[in-house]
């Protein structure tokens, strides 16, 4: 990673202005916090800067107000998880620009902690408006990014911000950077990519990409019917994109001209209806009954697929093999994650329902990394630039 982190600033005594990804979900009714694992990510970043006598001042977002004060969206309840995981109380300011705002930073101490208002209750958060994120800098005198999860997006807070101060990246947006960057750019071989979820529309950039860096691509989950239907079986009346057969069967074709392991489903586990408690069979893939959904791959693919990863040395997985939130359908998903948690190589996780498999299952602490950023990890794997990391000042 080429880009300065926050070893190279000196922090003593300084506002350090820090971006950090608190956009995590919460319960309706308590507002409570139900997954901690963004606020956790950044604990490194924030302690660092305490041990080194700073003044924290945290910027996030949460859900999208849209530019509005949205109640449910005040960050209040993420600063009390904040505190009982660093153990040290956290102010909150009442927004996050404007003069009160700045008095209060002015009081604050080395060593203490200031929460910002949710950004995204200003609509110029957004645009990047640069007089928005110049008044976000005059907050600080330093800016660090920790917000992975947000580095594709060019907002005031995450790319805007870094034109006014000296900018570097915190401690999680390193991790990530060489996490992903090194798959891109110097993996231990063999290296396998696991590709599923619902559309091939929404990763054909992803999968490009990957053909031109891997030794074997799985895909699995819905995408996977639209190959399977490029190949010329029925798939019934599961998830197809039928204006993207054309791609799947060009993507095999690089694949085979490229010598890159292709694999896909041999069979699968169908449902009479898209329902958790739907009848539901295994049938090889050529005995799709018509008007069944396709919902989880079957056996004898999780043991191909188990025998092709077999050789692997690194191992980057994004998307569920089936229909994950149903627990009857998120063995493929299940068999994944146990296989990348046994399989001695260096693995990577990212996208919402991989990396909650992998929690479920306890497999958490088994992979190399688990990335929090599911948009961003993606931009990154298809070879696109984060504004939000090119903005960072480079080493």
């Amino acid at each position: 990673m080429n880009k300065k982190t926050v070893r190279d600033l000196e922090v003593a005594g300084k506002t350090v202005l820090v971006r950090v990804d608190f956009n995590v979900p919460q319960d309706k009714k308590t507002g409570q916090i139900t997954d901690n694992t963004r606020i956790a990510a950044a604990l490194p970043t924030i302690r660092y800067l305490l041990e080194h006598n700073a003044k924290v001042v945290l910027m996030s977002h949460l859900g999208r107000p849209d530019g509005k004060v949205v109640e449910s969206m005040r960050l209040a309840p993420v600063a009390r998880e904040l505190e009982r995981l660093l153990g040290q109380q956290i102010k909150v300011a009442p927004d996050s620009v404007g003069p009160d705002v700045e008095s209060l930073i002015k009081d604050m101490n080395p060593g203490e902690v200031m929460l910002l208002e949710n950004v995204r209750f200003h609509p110029e958060e957004e645009s990047n408006d640069p007089g928005f994120a110049k008044r976000l800098a005059a907050l600080g005198d330093l800016y660090v990014n920790d917000a992975f999860g947000t580095a594709h997006r060019a907002h005031a807070s995450t790319e805007g911000v870094a034109h006014y101060l000296p900018a570097v990246a915190g401690f999680l947006m390193q991790k990530e950077l060489e996490a992903l960057g090194g798959i891109l750019e110097n993996p231990r071989r063999p290296l396998a990519a696991i590709i599923g979820g619902a559309k091939v529309s929404s990763k054909i950039k992803v999968l490009q990409n990957l053909l031109t860096k891997v030794d074997t691509l799985i895909i699995g989950g819905g995408m996977a019917n639209t190959f399977l239907k490029a190949q010329g079986h029925e798939v019934g009346k599961s998830l197809l994109e039928e204006d993207k057969v054309g791609v799947a069967s060009d993507l095999m074709k690089q694949a085979q001209e490229r010598g890159v392991q292709l694999g896909l489903p041999m069979d699968v586990v169908v449902a009479e209806r898209f329902e958790a408690e739907a009848p539901s069979k295994i049938v090889p893939m050529d005995q799709v009954p018509q008007g069944w959904t396709i919902v989880d791959i079957g056996p004898r693919t999780i043991e191909e697929f188990r025998k092709l990863l077999q050789p692997a040395r690194t191992i980057f997985w994004n998307g569920p093999m089936g229909v994950f939130e149903m627990p009857r359908f998120a063995e493929g998903t299940k068999a994944i994650a146990e296989i990348l948690a046994k399989s001695g190589a260096v693995t990577i996780v990212g996208g919402g329902d991989s990396v909650a498999a992998v929690e479920q299952m306890g497999y958490a602490d088994k992979m190399t990394h688990i990335s929090t950023g599911g948009g961003a990890s993606l931009e990154l794997i298809e070879g696109r630039t984060l504004p939000g990391v090119a903005a960072l000042q480079d080493k």
